[in-house]
């Protein structure tokens, strides 16, 4: 009955997916009261809405993260704490590749695109796409090795 929940390792992530199929069976009510729950006792601003691969890790139970309800974020993605991916005046929201490090602090602002297997350092701010392969860091987020150096 509950095999979907087998694959996740942490609690907030189980309690997530639970969040997660309530809502696409339409039962309203308890997606919001367990969204509610997750921003009390985990600190950590998960909407109902959010798209999250299978696989997606919030290290420090989510700590401090704040995730806007149409980001999407893909597959085995590693977020550590105080990580914000939200819009930006209008501008759209991120979408976040596979295979995605995020260190702690991390602010990822608009609608661009984050490639897959990209590392973005601590603290750093992502305003513009990213390609595939790619090491970020700085105010604002520059690329500093990408997989064409290789």
């Amino acid at each position: 009955m509950f095999k979907f929940l087998a694959r996740e390792k942490s609690s907030l992530m189980r309690i997530y997916r639970i969040m997660e199929k309530l809502n696409d069976k339409k039962i309203i009510l308890l997606p919001g009261l367990l969204m509610r729950y997750i921003r009390i006792v985990y600190s950590c601003d998960l909407p109902v809405s959010l798209k999250l691969g299978k696989g997606v890790i919030l290290k420090h139970n989510g700590l401090g993260v704040v995730i806007h309800p149409k980001a999407i974020i893909g597959e085995n993605t590693q977020i550590y704490q105080n990580v914000s991916i939200a819009g930006r005046n209008n501008r759209g929201t991120p979408i976040v590749g596979r295979n995605v490090f995020i260190g702690c602090g991390a602010c990822i602002l608009g609608g661009i695109v984050i490639g897959d297997d990209v590392s973005i350092g601590a603290n750093s701010v992502v305003i513009s796409d990213i390609p595939a392969g790619s090491v970020v860091v700085g105010i604002p987020g520059k690329v500093v090795k990408s997989s064409r150096d290789v």
